[in-house]
């Protein structure tokens, strides 16, 4: 979830969500300049959240959607606890 928490990263992953790109085409798509965007991309990399394919010069980044959605389903568990502690009324006394 942190990965996903800083907004240029964020935006990177709702792009790869759409296709597969390279450095240049985010760098055209986010403003953001190379070398920074470059160092996110190694995050996402190394959390597992996206992966990478050589072309020529050039590599691309594809999201990998099992990550996604293994997140997308953590955050559903979460709403789910919250809605029953919310109906429960469940609270821990103050000491």
């Amino acid at each position: 979830m942190r990965v996903l928490a800083d907004p240029l990263r964020l935006k990177i992953v709702s792009l790869l969500a759409r296709e597969t790109l390279c450095t240049t085409h985010l760098v055209e798509e986010t403003g953001a300049r190379q070398t920074n965007l470059s160092n996110h991309l190694r995050v996402l990399r190394e959390a597992g959240v996206v992966e990478t394919e050589p072309c020529g010069r050039f590599t691309y980044y594809r999201l990998r959607p099992e990550v996604i959605a293994s997140l997308a389903d953590s955050f559903a568990d979460l709403a789910a606890s919250a809605r029953a502690t919310a109906e429960s009324g469940s609270k821990r006394a103050c000491p």
